[in-house]
C-alpha cells in the first residue's frame, strides 16, 4: 500500500513488479523490430526538422527511457514525428539558419520549453485543456501539415535548393530552382518513393506468398524502408554518386548522445514560448490519441495527466541529450504493439538498440542519399492526408466544416504556426458558438405515459396555460441572454399563459451570468402575472441555487419531475389537450 502513491507518478513501479520472462521475450522481439524501423525514421525526421542526422537518433534514446519510467502507455513509442519536426523547423527557422550552432541551441531550447510546459500541465492535472482542440480541427491541421511536409521534401527528391514554411513559399522556391535539377538524384528519389509506396501495398502479400505468417508479413512490410536505404546507399557508394551531385548524409559521429544545454536567454525563451506551447498541444493530442487507441485493445488504462508528465520528461531529456521536440508516434507505436510489446520496457530496449546503432552503425549511413530520407518522409506523411474530413464535416456540422476549412487553408497559406493557432482559436470559437445557442424545446406529455417530448417531433399533450421548456445545455455567460430571448419568443405565442416550467435535466452548471438571467426572467414573468417553475434540477445545480437568493424570490416551485409539475399545474387550471403544433 505504501507503494501506491509513488506508483501514481512512477508507473514503472507498477508494471515492473509483475515483469517476468515471457514479458521480457515479447518486449525484446518488439524492440529489435522497432529499432530497425526507427533508425531510418529518426534520420529522416531530423532532416525534416533541419537538424543534423544524428540528432534524430539522439532524440530517440533518452526520451524513450524517460517515458518508460513516467509514461502510462504499455506500447507508445516516443521520438521524433513528422508534424512536430515540421513545427520545429518552422519555429527555429525564424530564429537561426539551419546547420548553425544557433539553430541547434534553439531546437534544444524549444524541446526544453515544451517539456517544461507539458510537465507543469501534468503536475497540476490540467490535461483536460487539450480537449479544447477539437478532433476535426486536428485532422484538418494534420492533413495540411502532411501536404506541407511532402512539398518541402521535393527539393531533396529533385536535388535542388528550396525553402519556405508555407505552400506558396515552397512552390515558388522550387520553381525558381528548377534549372538546377540533378537527374541522378531524381532517379534515386523517384525510385525510392515508388518502391516505398509499393511496400505499403505489395510487400505484405508477397511475404505471405513466400510463406510468412500474417503477423510477421505485416511487420516485415512496415520495416520495408530499410531495404530502400540499403539499396540506395550501396548504389551511391559503388558508383561514387556523391561526387556527381547527389546529396548524402555524410559523416555522422560515432557516439552516444552528448550532454547538451539549452539556452536560458530571456530573449530566446520569449521568442520560442508560443511555438513551444503549440508543439506541446499538438504533440500531446497526437500522443494521447495513439496511446488510448492501443490501450483500448488490451483493456488498459491511460492517465492523461501522467502522460503529460511522461512526455514532459521525455522532451526535457531530449533537450539535454542533443535532441529536439518529441512525442508519441503513430506508425512506430503500432509496429511496437503488433510486434508484441507488453510493457514500456520494450521502449527501453529500443533505446539500447539505438544507442548501439549510434556507436557502431553510423559509418554505414555515410553514403545514404538525402533523397531516400525525403522519400521516406513523403510516403509516411501522405498517409496522413485525409480530405474526407471536409465532406464529413460539411454533412454533419457547418460550424465544424468552417473550422476545419480555416485550419487547412491557413496552414497551407501562412504556415504551421498560424495554422495550429487558428485551429486552437476556431475550436474554442466553435465550442462557444454551439453552447451560446443551446437547443431548447417546448415539450408535452406522450399520451398515457410520464414522458415529455418535443412538440415538433411527437404527438403529445400540452396545457394551453403552461409553457414547458426543456433546456439542453448548461447555462453560462455566452448563452444566458439567449435563454431570455428564446423564452420571451415562446411565451409571446401563448397569450393565455399563467405558468412557465423550465426543465433542467441536461443542465449541469449555472454560472453567475445565467443566475442573473434567471432572476431577470422571474421578475419579468412576475410583472406579467406568470409564475416561473423549475423541474428535474440536478443536485449540484440545486446546491448552487441554494447559495443565492433566487429560490427565495422564485414565484413558482421546484418540482422533482416534469410529470409532477404537469399534474399539479393541470389540477390547478385545467386538463391536457393534444398539442395543435404536434406533427
Amino acid at each position: 500500500m505504501t507503494l501506491s502513491p509513488l506508483s501514481r507518478y512512477l508507473p514503472i513501479l507498477d508494471w515492473g513488479r509483475r515483469y517476468d520472462r515471457s514479458t521480457l521475450t515479447g518486449d525484446m522481439v518488439a524492440a529489435v523490430i522497432v529499432t530497425i524501423m526507427l533508425i531510418p525514421q529518426s534520420l529522416a525526421y531530423a532532416l525534416l526538422a533541419g537538424m543534423p542526422p544524428e540528432a534524430g537518433i539522439y532524440a530517440s534514446i533518452a526520451p524513450i527511457l524517460l517515458y518508460a519510467i513516467f509514461g502510462t502507455s504499455r506500447t507508445l513509442a516516443v521520438g521524433p514525428v513528422a508534424v512536430v519536426s515540421l513545427m520545429t523547423a518552422a519555429a527555429v527557422g525564424n530564429i537561426a539558419e539551419s546547420g548553425t550552432a544557433g539553430y541547434v541551441t534553439a531546437a534544444l531550447t524549444l524541446a526544453f520549453l515544451s517539456g517544461a510546459m507539458l510537465l507543469a500541465l501534468g503536475v497540476f492535472r490540467l490535461g483536460f485543456l487539450a480537449n479544447f482542440l477539437s478532433h476535426p480541427v486536428i485532422a484538418g491541421f494534420i492533413t495540411a501539415s502532411g501536404i506541407l511536409i511532402a512539398a518541402s521534401q521535393l527539393r531533396h527528391i529533385l536535388g535542388i535548393q528550396g525553402e519556405g514554411h508555407s505552400l506558396i513559399e515552397i512552390v515558388s522556391s522550387l520553381f525558381a530552382h528548377l534549372g538546377e535539377i540533378n537527374l541522378i538524384t531524381v532517379v534515386i528519389g523517384a525510385s525510392a518513393t515508388a518502391f516505398l509506396f509499393w511496400v505499403r501495398k505489395g510487400l505484405k502479400p508477397l511475404l505471405r506468398r513466400l510463406g510468412l505468417g500474417p503477423r510477421m508479413a505485416d511487420i516485415g512490410a512496415k520495416t520495408g524502408p530499410v531495404l530502400a536505404i540499403v539499396a540506395t546507399t550501396l548504389a551511391v557508394w559503388v558508383f561514387d554518386l556523391g561526387d556527381r551531385g547527389v546529396a548524402i548524409v555524410g559523416e555522422v559521429p560515432q557516439s552516444l548522445p552528448p550532454l547538451t544545454l539549452p539556452s536560458f536567454s530571456p530573449e530566446l525563451l520569449s521568442q520560442l514560448f508560443v511555438p513551444a506551447l503549440l508543439i506541446s498541444i499538438i504533440g500531446f493530442v497526437e500522443s494521447i490519441s495513439v496511446a488510448q487507441t492501443l490501450a483500448a485493445k488490451k483493456r488498459q488504462r491511460i492517465d492523461p495527466d501522467q502522460e503529460l508528465i511522461g512526455l514532459g520528461t521525455a522532451n526535457i531529456g531530449a533537450a539535454f541529450t542533443g535532441g529536439f521536440p518529441v512525442t508519441g508516434g503513430f506508425s512506430r507505436s503500432v509496429v511496437n504493439y503488433d510486434a508484441g510489446a507488453e510493457t514500456p520496457a520494450a521502449g527501453a530496449f529500443t533505446a539500447v538498440g539505438l544507442a548501439l546503432a549510434a556507436l557502431f552503425l553510423t559509418p554505414l549511413i555515410h553514403y545514404l542519399p538525402k533523397a531516400t530520407l525525403a522519400a521516406t518522409i513523403i510516403v509516411a506523411v501522405l498517409s496522413l492526408v485525409d480530405f474526407s474530413i471536409l465532406k464529413r464535416a460539411w454533412h454533419f456540422s457547418r460550424a465544424d466544416f468552417a473550422a476545419v476549412s480555416v485550419t487547412i487553408l491557413l496552414t497551407l497559406v501562412l504556415g504551421v504556426e498560424v495554422g495550429v493557432t487558428a485551429g486552437v482559436v476556431t475550436s474554442i470559437l466553435v465550442h462557444l458558438y454551439k453552447t451560446s445557442r443551446p437547443h431548447m424545446a417546448v415539450v408535452g406529455r406522450v399520451p398515457g405515459t410520464e414522458h415529455f417530448r418535443n412538440v415538433l417531433r411527437h404527438q403529445v399533450e400540452t396545457q394551453p396555460h403552461v409553457l414547458s421548456l426543456r433546456i439542453d445545455e448548461s447555462l453560462y455567460f455566452p448563452n444566458a441572454r439567449y435563454l431570455e430571448d428564446q423564452l420571451a419568443a415562446f411565451a409571446a405565442d401563448k397569450p393565455e399563459l399563467t405558468d412557465v416550467v423550465l426543465m433542467f435535466p441536461a443542465v449541469n452548471e449555472i454560472d453567475l451570468s445565467a443566475l442573473e438571467s434567471l432572476e431577470a426572467i422571474n421578475t419579468r414573468l412576475k410583472d406579467a402575472g406568470v409564475r416561473l417553475h423549475l423541474s428535474e434540477v440536478k443536485g449540484p445545480v440545486m446546491d448552487r441555487l441554494k447559495r443565492s437568493h433566487f429560490l427565495d424570490e422564485l414565484t413558482g416551485e421546484v418540482f422533482l419531475s416534469q410529470h409532477e409539475a404537469a399534474c399539479k399545474l393541470a389540477s390547478q387550471q385545467g386538463h391536457f389537450a393534444v398539442a395543435k403544433e404536434a406533427r
